[in-house]
């Protein structure tokens, strides 16, 4: 095996920093809580090269939140010479011979941890769990990681922000301490925020530009009611508005994209030509529709990225290097994924969780340059403006426990959530939507709302350098927007009196992007290729022979032994493959 080392790859202080921890105060369990975009994944691989180089452990293993996150772990791993497999499945048995290890998923852990733990234990393994909190996702899920890993020689725990939890479903391989409120908060041996994050340009600030409207409704009594967004009395009436706000039928929706289009155009002017905008909606009809509305407000189709679709993947890829504009996805690139152009978020969603929103607001955080700022487009809501005010202040990213009172800011966590979306279902079981207008309301700035009074004054030059840091004040960037919205409220209306959206069902495809030089082959991808190779004279000789497929295989198995192709290394597949030819 070759010497591992990190080429040309240098490390940020709070990575340094983290590292010498590790080293001078080993625990087998260690969890770092970094703000997402910090660059967890480079620390924990450089860890993982150290670990390896010095024989402490011979295997790796990570355990991810997607499938997506399994590929673009196995190809950052192979960029320092680990080789991982994201492909290997619960169906095949040993890990490949000429492989460091895997990457799995917490889903596939909990369909068999007996098998992991097989695979962990016949190696010292250093487990990477990304984004721990996962471990909680499913009510079996924490039981199986304790099951397969409890006996592992070291694991790393990652997280974008610290989580909570009751006292009675503790994650596995995670501490605690009483958060105040009768729950618990997980305990990091080194935490890298987002102010220490800002501090050293390693993400970029964050601009909430919150905006408001009328909604009208008819409810389950045929009554007709009208409420704006910010103003909507009871929680069941907020929810109404919220959602008929988020309705791709009205007026609301367009009139949000065309802003944010129109930021990603003075983005693109002024230093960053690849930025784009994603666009967060509730589930797989609005997605559709909402594509439909990029498409007619911008020219341009976007990327439709749904978690049903094999492409999906491929689809996140092409957008994180392409030059598109603009994707529409759900849930798909809310954490982990990896899109440093992406500046813009439209928060077209219901979801309001702490730990989504923290997460989601990630994916365009990440900075590239001194220089860069991002803007995260929101319905001006309660539950949102507190999660705003809260990441935007920064509290450290500790999330308190949901507020008391009914008359305070309405903070909640996931159980908290589920059970008010519950509730209010069933208020708006036969809600139905009308129209519903929208309109800037006001940027957040240090926890306040930052309103644009309209005889502020504004230059033309100064309008070149909205939401750059330091150069605007939040008055004059909540003066911009304010200026701008009536424009974007006539964009929004031709929109809407253009043709109708793709109807549910109908996908808008990927536009065509033009090729870049391929990455580099990785022996996972080189055994998966000699492995369709030698299925396919497997085949071959089948068929000219009559013999069948299972009799061929063991045949070759035994002229060329080793392990099943499933989990048989590059080395032998090609000994194999070479064998098969000189049959035909």
């Amino acid at each position: 095996m070759s010497q591992r080392r990190i080429a040309g790859t240098r490390l940020r202080l709070w990575q340094r920093e983290a590292l010498a921890k590790y080293e001078t105060e080993p625990h087998k369990d260690f969890l770092v809580t970094a703000t997402p975009g910090a660059g967890k994944t480079t620390f924990a691989l450089t860890l993982a090269v150290g670990l390896l180089n010095r024989r402490v452990v011979d295997r790796i293993i990570v355990v991810a939140p997607t499938d997506h996150l399994r590929t673009q772990w196995a190809e950052a791993a192979e960029r320092v010479g680990i080789a991982l497999d994201p492909t290997l499945s619960n169906a095949v048995g040993p890990v490949p011979a000429d492989l460091h290890g895997y990457v799995t998923t917490y889903a596939q852990v909990a369909g068999k941890p007996s098998l992991h733990a097989a695979r962990a234990s016949v190696k010292r393994s250093l487990i990477i769990f990304d984004e721990i909190h996962h471990a909680g996702d499913g009510l079996s899920w924490g039981d199986a990681v304790s099951e397969a890993f409890d006996s592992v020689a070291r694991r790393l725990c990652l997280t974008g922000t610290p989580f909570r939890t009751n006292t009675v479903e503790r994650i596995p391989f995670v501490r605690y301490e009483p958060d105040g409120a009768g729950g618990l908060i997980s305990t990091a041996d080194y935490s890298y925020g987002y102010a220490d994050a800002l501090r050293d340009h390693v993400v970029r600030p964050v601009v909430f530009a919150a905006y408001t409207g009328v909604s009208r409704w008819r409810n389950s009594a045929g009554e007709v009611i009208a409420a704006s967004l910010t103003e909507a009395g009871t929680k069941s009436t907020e929810q109404a508005a919220w959602r008929t706000a988020l309705d791709p039928k009205g007026d609301w929706v367009p009139h949000v994209i065309a802003a944010m289009d129109e930021r990603l155009t003075h983005l693109r002017a002024s230093g960053m030509p690849d930025a784009a905008g994603l666009v967060l909606a509730s589930d797989q009809e609005d997605a559709r529709a909402y594509a439909g509305i990029v498409e007619r407000v911008t020219g341009e189709k976007p990327y439709l990225i749904l978690s049903d679709d094999p492409k999906a993947s491929s689809k996140i890829s092409e957008f994180g290097v392409g030059g598109a504009r603009m994707a529409v996805c759900v849930r798909m690139v809310s954490e982990g994924v990896d899109v440093p152009r992406a500046a813009c978020l439209a928060w077209l969603t219901s979801y309001r969780t702490p730990l989504f929103f923290a997460q989601a607001v990630g994916r365009v955080v990440r900075a590239r340059g001194r220089h860069e700022s991002a803007t995260v487009f929101l319905p001006a809501v309660r539950p949102l403006l507190a999660l705003a005010a809260e990441l935007e202040t920064d509290r450290n990213h500790v999330l308190p426990p949901p507020a008391a009172s009914s008359d305070s800011l309405d903070l909640m966590d996931e159980t908290d959530s589920e059970l008010a979306e519950e509730a209010e279902s069933d208020l708006l079981r036969e809600w139905e939507a009308l129209e519903a207008q929208a309109e800037f309301a006001h940027v957040l700035h240090a926890g306040r709302a930052v309103t644009g009074d309209p005889t502020f004054e504004v230059s033309e030059s100064d309008e070149e350098f909205l939401g750059l840091p330091g150069l605007l004040s939040p008055e004059q960037t909540a003066a911009l927007l304010s200026q701008r919205d009536g424009e974007m409220r006539r964009r929004a209306s031709r929109a809407r009196r253009e043709p109708d959206q793709p109807a549910a069902g109908t996908d808008v495809e990927a536009p065509a992007q033009a090729s870049g030089p391929a990455s580099g082959g990785v022996s996972w991808r080189a055994a998966a290729d000699l492995r369709r190779e030698v299925n396919r004279l497997i085949a071959v000789l089948s068929a000219r022979s009559g013999a069948p497929h299972g009799v061929l295989h063991a045949q070759l198995r035994a002229a060329v032994p080793g392990p099943a192709s499933a989990s048989a290394s590059a080395e032998l597949l090609e000994a194999r493959r070479e064998h098969l030819m000189g049959l035909l």
